[in-house]
């Protein structure tokens, strides 16, 4: 039996039931696949039944606000997927009447569509003999076929394309995708393969020579940097006994832009109270604090894919009113980066 062969016989003995397997509408295979990349399925099925609730059509999706969008996604984190859903459904309306692009090249012109995620669209939806190659792909090839090529290196991309090109199953590609891509989810896993059980076993050249931990080989092309954030949450009591504080949204092309957050002060190492007390006045605006504390001992650690935050939250109470205060109950509304949603729900305002 041929390696596509044995692919698709273990996918329909094996193959998870999965809402967006229920559909070929391409609307919702679209949803499904930017939801899932850089997010496993158990995390990402809530979410894609939440937004199929909230948005049944491209184009409700695209008479959204954007911060709708936002606060949906809130927590699954790599927040530009959310923007170019957005702008995506824009496109479809706007620019193909509504109707999805039906093949792989019109596909691409989507913002936030590339290859795998084109080709993924094309095959399940419209039968297109186009293969995907997604990190899963790329270990399975990799280990079956013994390549040591790196698959983040312009050679590596292009190789394993064709590669999967060459092997895939022509005339039933929607199952052939679906297939390698499952296969490599829960088959031939990162650590610990159950390779005893595997229908490829007797012709894996990465089981045979014993390197089944060395492939996919990947280069590591970026530095994690640090960062020290602070951030003051004020907090201002009215004469009737009503809270206040104030968010901001983040602007620029860095990390969580769109998101609302606490004012913040960014510096080069972590700052003790003295520090915030010197400068709190020119990160709120003039508004004074009668009583700072800290809300945590030692700073929150939270992993980006290229950096490392440090952040400490300074609750800064004061008499004076806040510019663009909200109460806090409201707080909720604002879509918000995961760090501050689990702030917001710890903190006993």
């Amino acid at each position: 039996m041929s390696f596509s062969g044995k692919i698709l016989k273990w996918y329909r003995q094996n193959k998870r039931s999965l809402p967006w397997r229920e559909t070929v509408d391409p609307y919702k295979i679209w949803l499904s696949e930017i939801i899932l990349q850089q997010t496993r399925v158990a995390q990402g099925t809530p979410y894609y039944l939440k937004f199929v609730e909230a948005f049944p059509s491209v184009g409700n999706m695209a008479d959204a606000e954007e911060e709708e969008i936002l606060k949906l996604w809130q927590g699954l984190g790599y927040y530009s997927r959310a923007r170019n859903l957005h702008a995506t459904s824009k496109i479809v309306v706007n620019d193909f009447n509504g109707v999805f692009p039906d093949n792989y090249n019109d596909l691409l012109k989507l913002k936030g569509v590339g290859d795998y995620t084109a080709s993924a669209i094309a095959s399940i939806c419209f039968n297109e003999a186009h293969a995907v190659v997604d990190g899963n792909v790329y270990r399975v090839l990799a280990r079956y076929f013994g390549i040591d090529t790196p698959i983040n290196s312009t050679a590596g991309i292009k190789y394993f394309k064709a590669l999967a090109q060459k092997v895939m199953d022509i005339k039933q590609i929607r199952d052939y995708n679906q297939g390698i891509m499952e296969f490599g989810a829960i088959q031939c896993t990162p650590k610990n393969p159950n390779c005893l059980q595997c229908p490829l076993n007797e012709s894996c050249v990465a089981l045979q020579k014993g390197i089944i931990d060395q492939l996919p080989v990947k280069i590591n092309k970026t530095k994690v940097r640090s960062r020290y954030f602070n951030y003051l949450v004020p907090i201002y009591m009215d004469g009737e006994g009503n809270k206040f504080t104030y968010i901001q949204k983040r602007s620029g092309k860095g990390i969580w832009q769109n998101l609302w957050e606490f004012p913040l002060l960014e510096s080069k190492a972590i700052l003790d109270g003295d520090a915030i007390l010197s400068s709190h006045k020119e990160v709120l605006g003039g508004v004074d604090a009668i009583e700072l504390s800290a809300y945590n001992e030692k700073p929150i650690i939270h992993k980006l894919s290229h950096q490392t935050l440090y952040t400490n939250f300074w609750i800064l109470k004061t008499k004076e009113e806040i510019p663009f205060q909200i109460p806090f109950e409201n707080l909720i509304q604002y879509p918000v980066p995961v760090l501050i949603a689990d702030f917001i729900k710890a903190f006993k305002f």
